[in-house]
């Protein structure tokens, strides 16, 4: 499934760059205004910060919501506390496109993350030209070298990288990376199949330090408190607020654990 996803989004990818070349992607993100410090929006303290996530589908779940205005629904996620915003952007799968990214930054003061398979530089610009303060990188998806390019050129043009691992060798390599933002995706994006305790199983791998994200498997405030109790200093939450009836409601809920 990951290798699929993965090959999906650079052949897009690629048929974007047809119309906007490299060049001009690289002008288009010199040209924005700097991104926002995520890092510090993310920083431990004393109760659990939410990243909330724009999400109108999922391979696992097919559809979830339709989301006609991605900015909207930020804004909203915005009020109910979240200290970032994921917006996916990934077309296929997902259903979600740079533009609900560009329509997103507009409608919120707090980071925004692209969430989607990046494995080129042309997509780290494109994430900087729609607007994004930080970009996803899955360990998973790439080798060592390609980790590290990436990783380097997301902080060089000022943005966070959320590295997302999935169990203790991935973990190892994100660390070995610097990592700043460490994520433990508790979906193995092979099977798609869920682990609420993987999260804790890592987190004593991650240095002090390094902000700890945990990733999937949240429904309820009850899920968000374990992730908490384990040692998680943020909670990435998608499904649980795109299906439900009052996104606030539920964000100031699991604040509030």
């Amino acid at each position: 499934m990951l290798a699929d996803l993965v090959a999906g989004a650079l052949e897009d990818a690629a048929e974007r760059r047809q119309t906007l070349g490299l060049a001009e992607v690289e002008a288009a993100a010199s040209a924005r205004p700097a991104a926002l410090d995520a890092l510090s929006f993310l920083a431990p303290a004393d109760s659990v910060k939410i990243i909330a996530e724009v999400k109108r589908a999922s391979p696992s779940r097919g559809a979830l919501a339709t989301i006609a205005d991605p900015a909207e629904l930020a804004a909203r996620y915005a009020v109910g506390g979240a200290s970032a915003i994921s917006v996916l952007t990934e077309g296929r799968k997902f259903l979600g496109s740079l533009a609900d990214l560009e329509a997103v930054r507009a409608s919120v003061a707090v980071p925004v993350l692209r969430k989607d398979f990046i494995a080129t530089e042309y997509q780290v610009f494109e994430a900087r030209a729609a607007g994004a303060d930080m970009v996803l990188l899955i360990v998973a998806a790439l080798d060592q070298p390609t980790l590290v390019r990436l990783h380097a050129l997301i902080v060089e043009l000022g943005m966070l990288p959320l590295v997302e691992t999935h169990d203790a060798t991935e973990v190892s390599r994100a660390v070995d990376l610097g990592a700043r933002l460490v994520g433990v995706n508790a979906r193995n994006l092979s099977t798609f199949e869920l682990d609420p305790e993987l999260f804790g199983s890592l987190v004593d791998r991650i240095p002090t330090g390094t902000v700890k994200v945990a990733e999937s498997a949240v429904k309820t405030a009850a899920d968000v408190a374990h992730y908490r109790a384990a040692g998680a200093d943020v909670v990435l939450v998608g499904e649980a607020l795109v299906t439900g009836e009052d996104p606030v409601a539920a964000l100031k809920e699991f604040l509030s654990v």
